[in-house]
This record gives C-alpha cells, structure tokens and sequence, in this order.
C-alpha cells in the first residue's frame, strides 16, 4: 500500500511540475493519453482509442468504474483517435468524477469531470460528460469500451514481460 500511495504522489507532483508554466513555456499543452499515462500510471502508449485492446492481457478491463481506472472512449468521426480519462472518484452506479486532458479546453487538464452512463443497458457503453463552455452536461452520448484498471497485479505482470523479454526468455516459463 506504501509504494501505491508513494506511486500516486509521485505521479501528481510530476503533473503538477508539469502543469506550471514557465517564463519559457508560457502555455502547458496535454494530450488525453499521455496525460492519462502519467496520471493513472497505466502504461499504454499510442491513440487513446487503441488503448482497449493493448490492454488485453496487462491489464484488468471492465464495465464498472473504479477510482484510478481509465475509461476509454472509442474512436469516432469528431473524435478519431478517440479519448481517455482517468476515474477520480465513483459519486454513483451511473455518475463519475473524471480528469483528464484536451476535452472542454484544447489541450488543457480538466479536473474532477462530471461523466454520466448514459447506455441503456447501464454498463458505461455510452456516457455524457460534462461540458465547461456550456456548464451542464454535453447532449450527445460518447461510445466507450469501458474501464482499465490498474494496480499491483498488472505492474507486476508488465515488469515480467519487460525482463522476459530483455532476457530472451519464455514469459510464461518464469510466471510458473
């Protein structure tokens, strides 16, 4: 637990170096996914929409949100390498906080974000979030994958795979 908590502090002070600008970089501009990375210490990398499936196999994946999970947002024709946005905290079954970067304000970290499921099914299919220009909810529901979950199971799994394969050995042969 200590070296979670130690992890997530880490990760907020470099965020926090980050966000600050300098005389020299006046303007701090985030993508969602490296964004989403460095806060929620998943380490997937590309378009935020390939995220799903890269995940398969390293980390857990699911339909119900969870404070630290990143949810994934599917690539569509206004969003074509799609969006990610990591949990800050589960209000409700249907009604999350979110932060995340490049959404209301082009390229700008937006904290604690009103997300609601807005699937008929009640599985975070399709959401609503919150749009700051407008102060209420977007009116056009978003297509989701779901929630990738982070945690010590899947560090653990990575770090096999990384030493596995910088050693030319079988994954699954030092798994056990």
């Amino acid at each position: 637990m200590l070296r979670r908590t130690k992890a997530a502090f880490c990760s907020v002070l470099m965020i926090a170096a980050l966000s600050v600008p300098s005389a020299a970089n006046a303007q701090t501009f985030w993508q969602c996914a490296p964004f989403a990375r460095v806060f929620s210490g998943i380490q997937l990398f590309g378009a935020a929409g390939t995220w799903w499936k890269q995940a398969i196999g390293k980390y857990a994946q699911g339909s119900s949100p969870k404070a630290g999970s990143v949810l994934v947002f599917k690539a569509i024709g206004s969003m074509r390498s799609g969006h990610v946005a990591t949990v800050t905290q589960v209000i409700s079954d249907r009604i999350i906080k979110v932060t995340h970067a490049n959404w209301g304000v082009r390229g700008k970290v937006e904290r604690d974000v009103t997300v609601m499921d807005a699937s008929a099914n009640n599985d975070w299919s399709a959401v609503k979030v919150w749009y700051g220009p407008i102060h209420d909810m977007g009116i056009k529901a978003y297509p989701t994958y779901g929630f990738i979950y982070s945690g010590a199971k899947a560090v653990a799994k990575g770090a096999e795979a990384a030493a596995a394969k910088a050693l030319n050995y079988d994954a699954d042969a030092i798994a056990g």
